[in-house]
């Protein structure tokens, strides 16, 4: 079992970076392909980014977030992190990690396919 709680959203403007952390316990992270996804307010849960358990593999976004987002890890202390820079209006939402103990993470892991859900944290960027 892993559990994973996300942090570090708040409110910001437009323009203004804000880094999510995604602290998971009861199994090592680096075992898993880990992603970050968002739920927006009458949307259907957004796939953000992933980082594969291979560290040979490449991270993979969102059109819509590339160049503004970055997705890394530090095993030190089981957690993966997400920046976001040049946030816009259109960021906020609850974002979501998750887990994925298979062994794809190459290619995109679809969302039905990770295994352990955070609860979310909430990140609304003003105008």
């Amino acid at each position: 079992q892993v559990q994973l709680v996300e942090s570090g959203g708040g409110l910001v403007q437009a323009g203004a970076s804000l880094r999510l952390s995604c602290v998971a316990s009861g199994r090592a992270l680096k075992e898993y392909t880990v992603g970050w996804f968002r739920e927006a307010p009458g949307k259907e849960r957004e796939f953000v980014a992933q980082s594969s358990w291979n560290d040979d593999d490449t991270p993979i976004y969102a059109d819509s977030v590339r160049g503004r987002f970055t997705i890394s890890r530090d095993n030190s202390v089981n957690t993966v992190y997400l920046e976001m820079s040049t946030l816009q209006v259109d960021d906020t939402a609850v974002y979501l990690c998750a887990a994925d103990a298979g062994w794809g993470g190459r290619d995109l892991v679809p969302p039905a396919d990770f295994d352990y859900w955070g609860q979310g944290t909430h990140v609304t960027v003003s105008s």
